[in-house]
């Protein structure tokens, strides 16, 4: 479908070519008139003229089709040379017009050729036609130089415009790849705060449901118990909400009130309070710490703690036997990290592919580490990653903060 801009272009196009036409006709008329002293030329100028009025009408369809533009103007050329005018710059100009309008729109290759057989086409004809007063520089070397320069100056508006093409689509090209980076940055965002949502929920509500299903076991026997497990559901819950609120945090505004309230990312100094709520749930859980603690940097200690808490939020839901190892092994500049889930001698159900393991799988290659999940041979199952001391994405440690 046309737009105004192109019908617009369309017509201002017909325009400049129909004035350009008169003007070559004009410039035909003046120059088949010219006399040169010792150059004999016919009396009478309308057959040139009317050769002239021809050219000229084929270059209104140069643009469309230049070859056959320049055709028409270099055999009209060539009937006005054969009938012995003059050729000048003016009488050239509508031949002029078509080579450079072939040399713009055209080839390199049909530029030559057809540039090559027109100038020897005129100059042969001019030389054809030589009487004993005229001299062979007017005749045949200035129309060649005439001709040329048309034939160059079409050729370089061809080489610009394709160099204002090519940087057009580089930054057209450009342009695309910063909105593809952009979605791209903003998919990861979405991903990284999907995973902070799986986590906190997954887990809180494991050990809640935990908790609760044991506080109404042991309602009728033990009501003291049971009213200590409520409590702690209660404190379940409210972390649960705390974090939750900490995360969708990040979607606030900057003009967002009651910002300075929100929990800082958690890490591995909250393991104990991890620990603890897995208890509550039936759940022992052991921590063992060999080599000496070392800093994290923001992004690889919520990765740690994130893993943990969900290696045994799965203990949790899944795990055949009651208890739970957690070791944390610092060595040179990594730190090695293994969830365990002592089966009972029996092996274990494989949680699956959810979630909560490709999560976690994202999670440590987000900061350069790498995870291993999967059942035991003597039971039950086992997470383990190893984690550098330091993130090798430093804009995951920017997230982070």
């Amino acid at each position: 479908m046309t737009t105004s801009t192109e019908r617009f272009t369309r017509h201002r196009h017909i325009a400049s070519d129909i004035l350009m036409a008169l003007a070559l006709i004009g410039c035909v008329t003046l120059g088949s008139s010219i006399a040169v002293h010792g150059i004999t030329q016919p009396d009478r100028s309308w057959p040139a003229e009317s050769l002239a009025a021809v050219s000229c009408l084929a270059q209104l369809k140069a643009r469309t089709h230049p070859r056959s533009a320049l055709v028409v103007a270099a055999v009209c050329t060539v009937i006005t040379v054969a009938l012995g005018y003059l050729l000048t710059p003016l009488l050239l100009a509508p031949l002029m017009i078509a080579l450079y309008r072939l040399a713009a729109d055209t080839d390199p290759r049909t530029t030559r050729v057809y540039g090559a057989a027109t100038i020897v086409a005129v100059v042969t004809t001019a030389m054809l036609d030589l009487t004993t007063g005229d001299t062979i520089l007017v005749r045949t070397v200035g129309p060649v130089l005439w001709l040329m320069l048309p034939l160059v100056g079409g050729s370089r508006e061809r080489l610009r415009r394709r160099w204002t093409d090519s940087v057009q689509a580089r930054a057209a090209y450009a342009e695309r790849t910063r909105e593809e980076e952009a979605r791209l940055r903003v998919a990861e965002e979405r991903l990284r705060i999907a995973r902070e949502l799986h986590d906190v929920v997954a887990h809180h509500m494991a050990v809640a449901n935990a908790q609760a299903g044991t506080a109404r076991h042991l309602a009728p026997t033990h009501p003291e118990q049971a009213q200590k497990l409520l409590g702690e559901l209660t404190a379940t819950t409210s972390s649960a909400l705390l974090e939750l609120r900490a995360t969708v945090g990040v979607l606030r505004q900057p003009d967002d009130h009651d910002t300075d309230s929100l929990e800082p990312a958690p890490g591995l100094d909250r393991l104990p309070e991890l620990i603890a709520k897995c208890e509550s749930a039936g759940v022992e859980v052991t921590v063992t710490t060999e080599g000496e603690p070392r800093p994290l940097s923001p992004g690889v200690d919520l990765t740690a703690y994130r893993i943990i808490q969900e290696a045994l939020t799965n203990v949790t839901k899944h795990g055949t036997g009651n208890g739970a190892c957690v070791r944390l092994r610092y060595g040179d500049g990594r730190l090695l990290i293994s969830v365990t889930n002592d089966g009972s001698g029996t092996p274990g159900p494989v949680p699956g592919e959810g979630y909560g393991l490709m999560g976690m799988r994202e999670r440590a290659h987000s900061v350069g580490g790498n995870l291993l999940a999967g059942p035991r041979p003597e039971g039950g199952f086992e997470v383990s990653t190893a984690l550098p001391l330091h993130s090798l994405a430093p804009e995951e440690d920017e997230a982070f903060l």
